[in-house]
Parts: C-alpha cells; structure tokens; sequence
C-alpha cells in the first residue's frame, strides 16, 4: 500500500476515535465531572467522577523535586520521597515512643560521627571508628521497633494495586489505586505520611539510594553521558544536577537533613491530590478536609532564584567507551508555561513520532545509520526553561559524526522550509488522539490532571494544550526553529567507542 493511502486511513481512525470519544472526552463533558476545592491549609483536592467501575486512583503531586536542593544536600527530595514509604508514628512501629528515643539517639551519634569524618586536617582515625560503631549500633538498637512493610502491607491487604512515587526535577508525586470502598483507609494514610513522617531506617534506606545510583548512573555509559551532558548545559540552574543526588552527598545528608526539607517544602498550599474514579465529589471533599485538612498551613516557599544565564557558545562532552556509540544535542528554551511551548510539542511530533517521523524515515530508514533516533521537548523538567533535545544511538559501523551531520541537515530543513499541510495536519490530528489515549484510565487521568493543575494552576490547560497545538502554522514552526536551533545554543553530549577506534586502528582523540 502506498504511504499517501497508509496515511490517509492513519486520519480516517484517528477522526474516528476522536469523533467516538469526544463526546465523553472533551472538556466540557469533564467540567460537568470535575470539582475543584483548595482547603483552610491551601491544599489543592481535584475530583472527577467516573463510575465505570468501583476503583478509584489518586495522585498526589508536590512541588519540589531536585530543583530545591542545594550541594550538600543534592539526592535529597527523591530520598524523602523513598521515605514516605517507612510509615508514620502509628503504622511501622512496634513502640513508637521508645523509637522515637532511640531515633534521636542515632541522630545524635551520626552528627558526631560526619564531623569527625568530614574533618580534612587532624582526623583521628581510631576516634572515627568508634564513633561509627555507636552510631551502628544505635540504628541497631532502632531497628528492633521497626516493622518493616507496614504501610505497603495495608494498602495491599486492601485491595491496593500500583503502590509507586517518583521524583524529578521538578516535582515528587506519590500514587495506587484502591477500591471505591476504601475511600476513607486513603485519605487517612496518604495524610499521615504527610503529617507524621517518620524518618525510620534512614541510613539503610540512604544505602539503597546510593546503590541506585551506582547501577543506574555510575554503572551505565547512557547514564554518565546524561549527568555529564547537563551538566554541561545547565551551568547555574538545578537542573544542572542529577536527580538521584552526588554521591558524596548521599553518603553524608542525614535524617535531620531530610526532616528540615520535608518541613520546608512539604506544605499543603504546594501540594494538589487529584481523585479519579467510582467516587462522589460530595463524599471525597468532607473526606479529604478531615484528613488532609489535618495538614498545618506554612508559608509557601519562595520562588527559586537562579536563572540559567544566556548560552553564548557551544559547549561539548565526549566519552569514550567500550559500548556502542551515542549522540545527543539539546538547545535552551522556555518551560511549559510559554506560549510558544505548544510550537515546540508540535516540532516534538513532526521529528520523533513514530516511523513517519523526519528522523526516523531520515537516520533509520533511509540512511540506516541509526538504531533509532528521536527528539523530545522539555528536558530534564518543564516548570523553568529547559532544553529540546535531539537523540539517536548508531548501527554498527555508523559514528556519531555521522548521527551530528544527518541530525543537523534535518534541522536546517525545518529552519529554511515551511513543513507540508499534510505534515501539520498528521501533527495536529495525533495531538487529539494522544489526549484521548492520556486520558484512557483512571491512573493516567489522576496524573495528567494533577500535575497539569499543579504546574498552570487550572487543569483544563490540559485540554487548552491540544487546542493550542491545532492553532501553530508552519510559520510558527519556522520561526521557533531559527530562535533556538542555533549553535552558540546548543549543548552536545557524544559517547565514542574504544572498541571501533581499536578496530579501525584509529586511537581515541
């Protein structure tokens, strides 16, 4: 079949899907099942009743993710985010009143123990040791009231599927689902975690962390790129450093360290609990204001500082691995909340989506010099200016230089040619069946809308996005690839192979 008729029935579905569902999908239908209440606390409760079965899923967003941290601390939101999972005062603890002693007591014995190991002149080796085995045997003597698990083990035991969080740049987020009937189970442990944390097996769970890193970052050629490659681009700004923490700094913050955080960034007027499923709007908000209203109100944090000055000059990190070879480029841009961002999803589109993608048919097919190959919009978060990134690992016997040239020639073609109607009509058709696809399930509905309505302050920006997108014209398009798809600003990350320059004789630059 020829790709005109591929594409051509590629609209027809789509037109189909959107005219079947919009009716139940778009935004005046979720008005009607959308409510919206801030509590006393200035926590932010979202609703949206959909009866199709008796679940319900929820999604608590916070906004503080890495961009809070400081050095010394870096690692440190998405450790309290692994915290949240030890319990509370009430659930995870044989005592919690003895706990809590001997909680202090560790406390008190690690702080002597980093000062003595944080000293650079005159430390005393034999002090240090002893001084970490009381620390040691202090968490020794904590863990014994320790019951591990409590707080999965009641969420599984009732039901609960998709016991999660994460931690980005940008935000932490916490999520399950449960059944309709557990309603009020919920709201009491997603608020007790938030207004009891307990900092229980800290160090064991800081190790955990460290390992983390250690696997995913310090073990992984893709990895080391990454942390490098921002690095690069993001010379002032948070998003500079990695999410999961230095490794220095998570074998150092503590649980004291962790506590201040949480009660600096953990306020409720910065919090939003989206609520999707078989529930009622005027049952969940009584709920919530009686357990989340629970939450002490205290004073919004103020807004980051630090602006990531103008880039003037392009900036490179080559690595040279025994793996195969990667290339990536990224360019700064504005975050979500610009007007243009909806020009940048739809360039997003136009040279990453799927096999009809530019890249793809281009470095993929045709050339056959890349795996695979792709661009993305708003990394590595979106609530401050970010970059659009451009990506693609080559085939055996490709090299990067190669990747650079093709990837390069794609984005002249965007800067000098207008895109083809039937180019921006694919961009703006998919940007509607994506919606509906987001919003397919109660789970990704419940993230969607919370975070939307944590980022723009009103979650039918969800649905303004999509209308924004079917308003770009080939001259926005035109106009926001010769802004930002210049050389003094961008940023170029590259892995190199030592086993193809061995082969070839060549030896590393």
């Amino acid at each position: 079949m020829r790709k005109n008729q591929l594409n051509a029935l590629f609209l027809i579905a789509c037109a189909a899907v959107s005219a079947g569902l919009s009716r139940g999908q778009d935004l005046s239908s979720f008005e009607k099942r959308v409510t919206v209440k801030i509590l006393d606390n200035g926590l932010t409760v979202l609703v949206c009743e959909r009866p199709e079965a008796p679940v319900f899923s929820f999604f608590t967003h916070v906004d503080v993710g890495a961009d809070r941290e400081f050095p010394g601390i870096t690692g440190l939101a998405h450790m309290f985010e692994h915290m949240a999972f030890k319990g509370t005062d009430k659930i995870g603890s044989k005592d919690y009143a003895s706990e809590k002693v001997a909680l202090e007591k560790v406390e008190k014995a690690y702080a002597a123990y980093d000062e003595e190991r944080r000293r650079e002149v005159g430390r005393d080796e034999k002090k240090l040791a002893e001084l970490e085995k009381v620390w040691k045997d202090a968490i020794a003597e904590a863990d014994k009231y320790a019951l591990k698990e409590e707080f999965g083990e009641i969420v599984e035991r009732n039901g609960g599927e998709g016991l999660n969080a994460f931690t980005s740049s940008d935000e932490t987020a916490y999520h399950y689902s449960f059944p309709s009937n557990r309603l009020e189970l919920w709201a009491h442990l997603e608020s007790e975690r938030f207004l009891h944390p307990v900092m229980r097996e800290f160090y064991k769970e800081r190790d955990v962390v460290f390992e983390e890193r250690r696997l995913r970052t310090d073990s992984q050629p893709v990895g080391r790129l990454l942390e490098q490659f921002l690095g690069a681009a993001f010379i002032a700004h948070p998003y500079g450093r990695p999410v999961v923490g230095w490794a220095s700094d998570l074998q150092s913050f503590s649980a004291t360290d962790a506590i201040n955080f949480f009660s600096r960034y953990y306020v409720p007027s910065d919090m939003v609990v989206a609520i999707v499923g078989d529930v009622k709007a005027s049952t969940v908000i009584p709920v919530a204001e009686e357990y989340f209203g629970r939450l002490p109100a205290r004073p919004k944090p103020e807004p980051l500082r630090t602006v990531e000055p103008t880039q003037i000059a392009e900036r490179e990190v080559v690595l040279r691995e025994a793996t195969q070879p990667w290339y990536i480029e990224g360019y700064h841009k504005p975050g979500a909340r610009d007007r243009d961002d909806a020009v940048y999803d739809a360039v997003q589109d136009l040279m990453s989506n799927g096999r009809t993608s530019r890249l793809y048919r281009s470095l993929v097919r045709d050339k056959k010099i890349a795996a695979f190959s792709g661009g993305f919009n708003g990394f590595p978060g979106q609530k401050y200016p970010n970059l659009f990134v451009f990506f693609a690992v080559t085939t055996p016997g490709h090299t990067p230089d190669e990747i650079r040239d093709a990837t390069r020639a794609e984005i002249e073609r965007l800067k000098k040619e207008d895109i083809t109607d039937e180019e921006l009509k694919m961009i703006k058709t998919r940007a509607k069946a994506d919606l509906i696809r987001r919003l397919g399930e109660n789970q990704g509905l419940a993230f969607q809308m919370g975070a939307t309505q944590a980022l723009f302050g009103d979650w039918r920006e969800l649905f303004r996005h999509v209308e924004r997108i079917d308003k770009v014209t080939k001259a926005d398009i035109r106009r926001v690839a010769n802004q930002t798809f210049v050389a003094s600003n961008r940023t170029v990350g590259v892995i190199e192979s030592t086993q193809l320059a061995g082969s070839s004789g060549k030896e590393g630059k």
